[in-house]
């Protein structure tokens, strides 16, 4: 019953996408080139798989990325560094199970070392209650609203401050040790070439 989380494979995409898409109105529709967008540029995209089947994803930008969403423009406009969590989407049949919280605690585990907040949005125009207090109860609070252009949907923009950030900053600015497990992601671009952990 363990649950692992582990970087997207290329193969993988269309069952991810077909995920997405069943999600309901809590996540929006996309299409094949979009998700292809998202393994080609997404600093953290990965999966979640429970007793060997695809529970999840989720995709995260860091705030100095090329991402074309009114989202993240809006966290741009109002905040300086950050991590911001796009989507995260888990199968119907998984929620509840802790697949979200370990997705959660993996993000901030990679955001926490090189932002000083990570960021995300709930939709307001649904029955948002379960998600609001999800998000609450793992330490995020509203720091405004917004209402995306492209739907017309309100949401309500959520941060979270990363306590550990400062520590790392200061003791180890951009170079972070050669440890395996501060390893990016696949995909991840570092800020700078000082930025790359050695041996990555």
């Amino acid at each position: 019953m363990s649950i692992v989380i582990r970087d997207v494979r290329e193969h993988e995409l269309d069952s991810i996408l077909a995920l997405n898409n069943a999600a309901g109105p809590t996540i929006l529709p996309l299409d094949a080139a979009r998700f292809r967008k998202f393994f080609d540029t997404a600093e953290y995209f990965r999966i979640a798989e429970r007793d060997g089947t695809l529970a999840g994803f989720l995709v995260g930008f860091g705030s100095e990325a090329d991402h074309d969403s009114s989202n993240f423009h809006w966290f741009r406009e109002h905040c300086d560094r950050f991590f911001y969590i796009d989507r995260i989407v888990i199968a119907s049949r998984r929620r509840g199970g802790g697949v979200g919280r370990a997705f959660y605690a993996d993000a901030q585990s990679h955001a926490e070392l090189r932002y000083p907040q990570l960021t995300c949005e709930v939709f307001l125009e649904h029955d948002a209650d379960p998600v609001r207090l999800f998000h609450g109860s793992f330490g995020f609070h509203e720091i405004g609203q917004h209402v995306m252009p492209e739907s017309g949907i309100r949401a309500s923009m959520m941060a979270k401050n990363l306590c550990s950030y400062e520590w790392v900053r200061d003791t180890y600015g951009d170079a972070l040790p050669g440890e395996p497990w501060l390893s990016r992601p696949r995909g991840a671009l570092p800020r700078s070439a000082a930025a790359e952990p050695a041996g990555a």
